[in-house]
């Protein structure tokens, strides 16, 4: 059981890193084309489009990704204590 709980933090730990990544990559000018930002873009903005779909940008700030890091909290809080 601490193995599963274990794997599942690490889990939820390393998608938090690449989203906070690809929050980040917006922020400063780079190359779509290389082979890890195409991955990070990949993985990452099928769970963020639902957000954007419901939660228009504010002008040119888009707070959809703190609503998804919230769920994403939330999701690993609830799976976490359906696991104990």
């Amino acid at each position: 059981m601490y193995s599963l709980l274990s794997f599942l933090e690490v889990a939820f730990w390393v998608y938090e890193m690449m989203l906070l990544a690809r929050i980040l990559l917006s922020w400063f000018p780079h190359n779509p084309h290389n082979s890890i930002i195409r991955f990070l873009y990949e993985t990452t903005d099928p769970y963020l489009n639902i957000f954007r779909r419901v939660i228009p940008p504010l002008g040119m700030i888009d707070i959809s990704p703190i609503v998804a890091f919230l769920v994403l909290r939330m999701i690993q809080s609830f799976i976490f204590n359906l696991v104990r």
